[in-house]
């Protein structure tokens, strides 16, 4: 039975530390360590949509289920997937239309360049 991760009102399946999803987590997030990679499903599939192989892909998705991959996608931070990756999970996933992809959000206050809720 996986275990479960909750992000924003749903609940992510866990992935396991097993070798095969180290392996791709040290490819798609070389800035962090594999095991740190795994814990944040969101960011970890972000990354995986835009920069993974499809074997990885292939791997990722023995562990996750596809509203894991619609939910992630929905909930992706922005600048981490590009148009073409955007456009085509979308569609891969049933998100049509396809939405706007997730753009940074920062205000100028007083001279300072603040992200808003900091």
């Amino acid at each position: 039975m996986p275990q479960i991760m909750e992000n924003q009102q749903y609940q992510f399946s866990k992935l396991p530390g097993t070798e095969d999803v180290l392996e791709v987590a040290r490819r798609i997030n070389w800035y962090k360590q594999p095991d740190q990679a795994i814990e944040d499903v969101v960011d970890f599939l972000a990354h995986l949509m835009t920069f993974g192989r499809p074997e990885d892909v292939e791997i990722i998705a023995r562990h996750l289920n596809r509203e894991d991959f619609r939910k992630a996608l929905e909930l992706a931070p922005p600048g981490i997937l590009d148009a073409r990756s955007w456009s085509y999970w979308n569609l891969l996933l049933g998100r049509t239309p396809v939405p706007p992809m997730p753009v940074r959000n920062f205000k100028l206050e007083q001279g300072n360049l603040t992200k808003p809720g900091l």
